[in-house]
């Protein structure tokens, strides 16, 4: 099945409020789906209150990309995006993954008792997506994105998930197409593909700062797509046609930018 494409924009508040808010609505103008938030705590205000605030604004879709299942409870943040999903009348999308490179340490700076091994905060993301499913109830769907990468994880999101995106760094083209095929082949599941690389500028908040792009290029990476609208089209179309992507995330310095790509592809 191909499934039509969507976009969409990973918009941390890197500036005033004001600002933030003005790039929110523009971001709705250019025809993206959905507006993304990350989870880095105390660097910018909670997931929650920022995506309510971009879905009282505007008509996007809102979401988390991603929640990092050992900063919470399972029964919180399955609290809070039950309810963001309610207030949002169906808008918001749970991403949620295991955590990012170095949560460990990020874990044991807050604060937080006996820093959980990998396998357990698989088992926490299992939970908070089954407290979520319990708290919608029969009548209310809440979409769940996982990002994953090793195999139980992605057994768990061919269970559980609505959207799975793969976490990529410098993975050759063939290698995500391997990761990718069991999901094409069921097709129950949207294959989404966050690319924090447009050229040469690196998205904040959706890959390390040391991030080298021509070494991503050179290794044929799928985190990298060209800076000219025309040629990211081409390759969009590609990545889609034979990998099965076709839920795109890009960072909000590249919106604007991406305009085009969006007007060209979106729902087609």
């Amino acid at each position: 099945m191909t499934r039509p494409f969507r976009f969409g924009v990973v918009a941390s508040l890197g500036t005033d409020v004001p600002t933030w808010r003005d790039h929110v609505r523009r971001i709705a103008d250019y025809g993206y789906s959905t507006l993304l938030v990350a989870d880095y705590p105390l660097t910018q205000p909670a997931p929650g209150p920022m995506l309510a605030t971009a879905a009282a604004l505007t008509d996007l879709r809102v979401g988390t990309w991603v929640y990092a299942s050992p900063l919470r409870p399972p029964w919180l943040t399955a609290w809070e995006a039950h309810s963001l999903s309610l207030l949002t009348d169906g808008r918001f999308e749970m991403g949620i993954g295991t955590g990012r490179p170095g949560i460990e340490d990020e874990l044991r700076d807050k604060g937080v008792p006996g820093v959980p091994p990998p396998n357990e905060r698989l088992a926490q993301v299992r939970e908070t997506v089954e407290r979520l499913r319990d708290l919608d109830g029969p009548d209310q769907h809440t979409p769940v994105a996982m990002a994953v990468y090793g195999p139980k994880a992605r057994a768990l999101a061919a269970e559980l998930a609505d959207t799975v995106t793969f976490a990529l760094g410098d993975q050759s083209r063939a290698d995500v197409e391997r990761l990718a095929h069991d999901f094409r082949t069921t097709g129950k599941v949207e294959l989404a593909l966050a690319v924090p690389v447009i050229g040469d500028t690196v998205a904040p908040n959706m890959a390390p700062s040391d991030t080298d792009p021509a070494a991503l290029r050179a290794a044929d990476a799928l985190t990298v797509l060209p800076d000219d609208p025309a040629a990211a089209i081409e390759e969009i179309q590609r990545r889609r046609e034979e990998i099965g992507f076709s839920y795109f995330v890009f960072g909000a310095a590249f919106a604007e930018r991406f305009a085009p790509v969006v007007a060209e592809l979106a729902g087609r």
